[in-house]
This record gives C-alpha cells, sequence and structure tokens, in this order.
C-alpha cells in the first residue's frame, strides 16, 4: 500500500493532494485520470481522497485554481492607475490578460477530458476563482477616466468587453493546440489595438 506523505495534519494531506493534482493538471496528464491514479501519484492509499474531497472531480477543480493562482503569482501586477502614460498602462493590461492566458491554457486543454471537474469549477462563485479579469481591467479605465486621462464620456466596461474579447481570439484557438506551441501574437496586435480604443473610430473634427 501507497505510504500517506508525512503532513501536519488533515489540512497537510489535503494541500498535497490538490499540489500532485496541479502537477498533473499543469503536465496535462489528465485523460483517464482516475482515484487510483492520483493516489499512486501523491502516495496515499486510494480511499484518502474522499476523506477530503466529496469526489475526484472537486479536487480536480481545487488544482485548477490552485494552477491559476500559481500562474498570476508568476506575473508582475499591471500597473496602477496614473503610474506612465495611457498607452503604456492599457498595453500592460493586455500583455498581462495574454501572458496569463498562455500560462493557464493548457491546463484547461488538458481537463476537455474531464468534463465534470470543468462544470464543478464553473459552478463556483466569482469570488472564490479570483479576479475577473474584465472587471479589474474596466475599473482600471474608470479609475484612469476620473483622472482626467480618458474622456468622461468613455464606456469603462465596453472597452474592457473589447480588450478581452479581442485577446480571446489569441487564446481560445490554443485549446486546441500543443501545449509546447507559444501564444502567437503578432508584435503590433497590442499598440495597434491601444491606440485604436484611444483614438476612436470617428474622423479628427474638423
Amino acid at each position: 500500500m501507497p505510504r500517506t506523505p508525512a503532513a501536519a495534519g488533515g489540512a497537510g494531506i489535503r494541500e498535497h493532494l490538490i499540489r500532485v493534482a496541479e502537477g498533473l493538471i499543469a503536465q496535462r496528464r489528465t485523460e483517464g485520470l482516475t482515484v487510483r491514479a492520483i493516489a499512486r501519484e501523491a502516495r496515499v492509499a486510494d480511499g484518502v481522497l474522499y476523506n477530503y474531497f466529496d469526489d475526484k472531480e472537486e479536487l480536480l477543480a481545487h488544482a485548477l485554481l490552485a494552477h491559476i493562482e500559481t500562474a498570476e503569482r508568476s506575473l508582475a501586477a499591471p500597473p496602477t492607475p496614473g503610474d506612465g502614460p495611457i498607452e503604456a498602462n492599457l498595453a500592460a493590461h493586455l500583455r498581462h490578460i495574454l501572458d496569463l492566458h498562455e500560462r493557464i491554457l493548457p491546463a484547461f486543454a488538458g481537463l476537455l477530458s474531464q468534463p465534470k471537474a470543468l462544470a464543478r469549477f464553473n459552478t463556483w462563485p466569482r469570488s472564490k476563482k479570483g479576479n475577473n479579469l474584465q472587471q479589474t481591467l474596466a475599473a482600471h479605465i474608470r479609475a484612469e477616466r476620473e483622472l482626467g486621462r480618458i474622456d468622461s464620456a468613455a464606456d469603462a466596461d465596453a472597452a474592457a468587453t473589447l480588450i478581452v474579447g479581442a485577446c480571446y481570439q489569441f487564446v481560445l484557438p490554443r485549446l486546441l493546440q500543443s501545449a509546447d506551441e507559444p501564444l502567437e501574437v503578432p508584435p503590433e496586435f497590442i499598440d495597434r489595438l491601444v491606440g485604436t480604443l484611444l483614438d476612436g473610430l470617428r474622423p479628427a473634427s474638423r
């Protein structure tokens, strides 16, 4: 029988199981993944998982959340409103969104073979899953607007929706690509998108 790793009580074993499952998700080793396979990787008895989680899907959902949090910690925080040129601030937020998704998309792709785990993750409230990127960006744009650096009539929510939606044209196809393939974004994409948003589409008044 596998040996239970040394851990400080039940909480330690629970976190150990999440870390092991997070590693499997990060490596996209989730197709056909069973409770027994997770237990073997974690070096615990098969039934130990059920002492801390309702089922395998709950464990994988927690592992996916841990993976996202690990990815977020690996990135520099986006700039705060008013720090540097507005163009640079928006470009940094765009890059943050793209870099974060480059790190987490392989995990989501790996879990396509575990739809119940993804469904469990999606049932959690936003407050449990961390920041909403679109809401965070909209809040940044509103703050820049209050500083007078963006038109007072600008719609922050609409602008954030456009930016995040533009990112997804590069992000979503990667769900079906190899985990080793980089997220390919044309070098000029970010500057052109930011410039278009800030300049608007109407011709300059004469």
